[in-house]
């Protein structure tokens, strides 16, 4: 598993705040903290690790960062952390520039120069996502990137939101990923990265005719996912909706081994599957699980999933409420999928089934 969470409820109030200083100093850069909260500093934090690049989740009351000129003196990985801003407010000042964001904006900060920030985030909900990577990683020149440093860019549309969208997956389904998903992670990651910020600069000549595929394909993935539940969604809809050709498309899908309308049933079919592996969903009929994901014909569904899963829907439910019930290893956490520092599986906790899976053929 590539990812790990923690939580500052394991030590007593007084502690909770020092051990978040601790283990933030040892997986991001070392900054200097305060906080209105700090009697009683109730955080969250979880880490998708993909080598080079990570994504880490955090939710924390209010807080002040600051990294000094000294602190670099003393040591700089030389990264830049790319925030997404999930709920909260606050401001930022870096590279001569001071501004104030809100929810739904992204915000690039250098390791290289000192930086203040203040926020004001959210206890209970995940406050900011941090995608923190070397200079070296992303395609485009340093000069590019530090014109855009503390300079708000919308998550809200455009490739901003694509780029927020893709975040958000990546944290909500961080306990999916293995190792060998880490190229493809990594590199979509980057390609949209420098896409956002090569369009915000009008520096969209630096990309590569690579970087600005994978950053289609991302945009190709994340309509898909929205509109999987939408039975009329076809891959010339999709076409449409991203101002190209079927057969570009299709070129586009055939990089990664598949077709348009293979991904969008493999999509539906995983969705399903997780559905059907849900032991609060257990009531749900499992006609309308394939309604949900745009699965309109019952008997085609079913053909469909067997042939996928090898395994009957009904049969897959049943295999996993067993393997559920008869679990009794460790669990991870149900909402975060992260490897917990000290929890048991719930009675009622979702899991998924180890049920074996076969890659969809592309047509």
């Amino acid at each position: 598993m590539l990812v790990t969470g923690f939580s500052t409820e394991v030590v007593a109030a007084p502690e909770r705040f020092t051990l978040f200083e601790e283990i933030t100093a040892e997986s991001h850069i070392r900054t200097r903290l305060r906080s209105n909260d700090k009697d009683d500093f109730r955080a969250k934090m979880q880490v998708l690790d993909l080598g080079e690049l990570q994504v880490s989740a955090l939710s924390f009351p209010h807080m002040e960062i600051t990294r000094t000129a000294k602190m670099i003196r003393q040591s700089d990985p030389e990264v830049y952390m790319i925030n997404y801003m999930v709920g909260g407010g606050g401001a930022f000042a870096q590279a001569g520039r001071a501004t104030t964001f809100n929810a739904g904006d992204l915000m690039v900060l250098d390791s290289g120069h000192p930086f203040d920030a203040h926020r004001q985030a959210l206890q209970d909900g995940c406050s900011q996502l941090i995608v923190q990577l070397p200079h070296k990683l992303l395609p485009l020149p340093e000069k590019t990137v530090q014109g855009l440093l503390a300079v708000p860019i919308s998550g809200r549309h455009g490739m901003g939101g694509v780029l927020a969208r893709w975040l958000t997956d990546l944290n909500a389904r961080a306990g999916e990923f293995t190792p060998a998903d880490i190229p493809t992670l990594t590199s979509v990651t980057l390609d949209l990265l420098a896409s956002v910020i090569a369009r915000c600069v009008e520096a969209e000549e630096a990309l590569t005719p690579e970087a600005c595929r994978n950053a289609l394909r991302a945009q190709v993935n994340a309509f898909v996912e929205q509109h999987l539940a939408d039975p009329a969604m076809t891959p010339q809809a999709i076409a449409e909706a991203h101002h190209v050709s079927l057969r570009y498309l299709q070129q586009l899908l055939a990089e990664n081994d598949t077709s348009p309308a293979a991904w969008i049933r493999h999509r539906r079919l995983e969705r399903c599957r997780l559905d059907l592996a849900n032991p609060h969903l257990h009531a749900r009929p499992i006609r309308a699980i394939a309604v949900r994901w745009g699965f309109t014909d019952p008997a085609h569904f079913s053909r469909l999933f067997r042939a996928a899963y090898g395994i009957p829907p009904r049969d897959y439910r049943n295999l996993s409420s067993e393997a559920c019930m008869n679990r009794q290893r460790p669990c991870a956490d149900s909402t975060s999928g992260a490897r917990p520092l000290s929890r048991t599986c719930a009675p009622d906790a979702p899991c998924a089934s180890g049920a074996p899976r076969r890659r969809p053929d592309a047509s």
